[in-house]
């Protein structure tokens, strides 16, 4: 297992503007932002492609999970709960404990993530019209969830590789973080765990379940962290020590240490984003951007690239109906977790 550094929190970082800035009053969780808002997980939207953008967050078109993606909401409730434990009792097997429960909790607010596991037809496997035997669907709906909680369980064993929770203390879980930019950009969203050290330095750390990815990869994922960097700078003044990336499926840790210049550009880049945003909505103009990440979209068949047409482009709410209201982001509540 590496080696860790004690962390805890601690009174040693008390909230506190930037010298010389005004980050502004962020709106709380449930107020809308009066102007425009962006996320991590919107802004890389918009990078990756302009009508993804549009899919997800102005047409707001259903998603189906996959399963890898639920596992991962799974896994990060599990470590979240870990650290409800006394420091003694955060071991893997512990963890394990919580697997099950929390999946049933996740079934509870969402009881049509079992439809993941019944039965898919396979051709060539049974006569045409025919259906399995009860008892045997029943047996392999219960095997293919077997296999998706072992595969949580394989998760949390490369999350003991790495890190040893008996020795953290985390100041902050799923904690929502928002501020206002350059007078006119509200930025937010959910950081996995905050450390802070009795020294008052700040560690973010993001939790991800799928393998260790090849450096364009790795870029977006530090894309969302200087996200998080920049907001507690803002409203901290302290810019974060380390931001560390948790690959649990490879047992592998990133770490990256930006620096004060660096998030004043990063800021910027996200003030242009946003100003790039507000006019393809002003013109109703996101186009698609092919790559290969279009393997992996679930509104190929609204794609002009692959010879869909989007839906009609949604009318603005109401006057009244509240600002931002056809287009909020989806940073007010915890986003579902991405390999």
């Amino acid at each position: 297992m590496t080696a860790e550094t004690v962390l805890s929190p601690s009174a040693a970082a008390p909230p506190g503007a930037v010298p010389g800035r005004s980050p502004g009053r962020a709106p709380g969780p449930d107020e809308r932002p009066a102007g425009p808002s962006l996320s991590p997980s919107r802004a890389a939207d918009f990078k990756t492609c302009p009508l993804l953008f549009r899919f997800r967050t102005i047409d707001r078109l259903p998603e189906k999970p996959t399963a890898d993606q639920v596992r991962g909401t799974l896994v990060h409730a599990v470590l979240e709960r870990l650290f409800d434990l006394p420091a003694a009792e955060r071991t893997p097997d512990s963890a394990a404990a919580l697997v099950a429960p929390e999946w049933e909790r996740l079934l509870g607010q969402e009881p049509l993530l079992a439809e993941l596991f019944a039965r898919t037809e396979d051709p060539g496997t049974e006569p045409a019209g025919a259906e399995p035997l009860p008892g045997v669907a029943a047996a392999a709906e219960a095997e293919r969830i077997a296999a998706f909680l072992g595969g949580a369980g394989d998760l949390l064993a490369g999350y003991f590789a790495v890190e040893d929770p008996r020795r953290l203390e985390p100041a902050e879980r799923e904690s929502l973080v928002s501020t206002l930019v350059a007078d006119e950009l509200l930025i937010r969203g959910y950081i996995d765990r905050l450390d802070v050290s009795p020294a008052g330095d700040l560690r973010v750390v993001d939790y991800k379940t799928g393998g260790a990815p090849r450096e364009a990869f790795e870029g977006r994922a530090l894309f969302q962290l200087k996200f998080y960097a920049l907001v507690l700078w803002r409203t901290r003044g302290v810019v974060p020590r380390v931001l560390r990336l948790l690959y649990l499926k490879d047992a592998e840790v990133c770490d990256y240490s930006p620096d004060a210049a660096e998030l004043e550009r990063f800021e910027r880049t996200l003030v242009a984003l946003s100003q790039a945003i507000e006019r393809a909505k002003a013109d109703r103009d996101f186009r698609p951007k092919p790559s290969k990440l279009c393997g992996w979209c679930s509104h190929q068949r609204f794609c002009p690239e692959f010879g869909g047409t989007p839906p009609p482009y949604p009318e603005p709410a109401p006057a009244g109906a509240g600002a931002g209201s056809a287009t909020a982001d989806d940073a007010a509540v915890p986003p579902p977790r991405l390999p």
